[in-house]
């Protein structure tokens, strides 16, 4: 049995999980700035516990989202708030997106959380409605899809967020509708099941204390506090950087490294050892390093990167089977 959502009093444990959530996210995008700056290893947060650690935080706060949602519509949808919340994080998705497309052409968020957010709360209303055993079901469905469906139809860029495409396409932040859209889904559900059960309304007298008040209110203001901590964190690494610069590495070694932390999330390190040689090789051959490092790469240089990746793709491969 569904209880009547109380709207009148906030639930301060969500808010601390969400603000408990883009404290991790500051966390992970600060190590990320020093491994930009080149204080940290090339690569680093792109594998290992790193990777784990960026996953999961996404999947939380995702997953808050689902949570949020039905608490905030379960009872009947209200358009004003909805609608007003959607333009806020629509309009911050788009400005990202500007703003990083002039920054980091190469690497642009075109399809981010915050884009992710503002299309999954779209979504997430025909769920509401929904038994819990049907949301868990389709979220298994969204999860579960891209390990077993990928397809060429989906590689023109106008597609990739939907996340069904070939290869993953470059981002600074990529979080397309499959498989993500599923930790929405899954929190809808697990709202319902709390819902019935009647654990919101015992967690609305749940009180945690002084100290964790300065993390809900970054969980109230969640939005705001997304914009405003990467433009602090890399203010504050960039001054650093002028009194302490960091070591400097070449070009080519941090390029070698970042690839090959990336290429390991997947394939074996031999095949990425012959692979990043190649393309690093091949662009410099070309004269085109430079562009593909500064992240500025023409039009003409973007197309023939994605040949030289497919190239040296096949030839590692084929070196690595004749070396077995």
């Amino acid at each position: 049995m569904q209880h009547t959502i109380n709207h009148k009093r906030r639930i301060t444990a969500i808010d601390f999980g969400r603000g408990a959530a883009l404290v991790a996210m500051a966390i992970y995008h600060f190590t990320w700035d020093l491994e930009f700056f080149g204080y940290a290893d090339p690569g680093l947060t792109t594998q290992g516990g790193w990777k784990l650690f960026a996953r999961a935080i996404a999947s939380s706060f995702l997953f808050l989202v689902g949570v949020s949602l039905f608490l905030a519509h379960a009872n009947s949808i209200r358009w004003r708030p909805f609608l007003k919340r959607l333009a806020m994080v629509a309009g911050a998705a788009l400005a990202i997106s500007i703003v990083t497309y002039v920054a980091v052409p190469g690497g642009f968020i075109f399809f981010g959380i915050l884009h992710q957010i503002a299309l999954a709360s779209l979504l997430g209303l025909a769920f509401l409605r929904l038994p819990a055993v049907v949301v868990v079901l389709a979220a298994i469905a969204v999860i579960a899809l891209p390990q077993y469906f990928r397809s060429s139809a989906f590689d023109h860029p106008t597609l990739w967020w939907v996340g069904l495409s070939s290869a993953h396409p470059r981002s600074n932040d990529y979080v397309p509708l499959f498989p993500w859209f599923g930790a929405v889904l899954l929190g809808i559900a697990a709202a319902k099941l709390a819902d019935g059960a009647g654990l919101f309304e015992r967690m609305r007298s749940w009180s945690l204390g002084r100290w964790s008040e300065p993390v809900q209110l970054a969980g109230r203001h969640s939005l705001a506090f997304y914009l405003a901590h990467q433009p602090i964190l890399i203010a504050c690494i960039w001054l650093f950087s002028q009194i302490v610069p960091p070591s400097e590495a070449s070009r080519e070694a941090r390029f070698t490294g970042a690839c090959r932390a990336q290429c390991e999330a997947t394939e074996s390190a031999e095949f990425c050892s012959l692979y990043c040689v190649c393309v690093l090789d091949r662009l410099e051959s070309e004269g085109r390093f430079a562009e593909v490092y500064e992240g500025r790469p023409s039009a003409e240089t973007a197309s023939r990167l994605q040949e030289i990746v497919s190239a040296c793709t096949f030839d590692s491969e084929v070196s690595v089977e004749e070396e077995q």
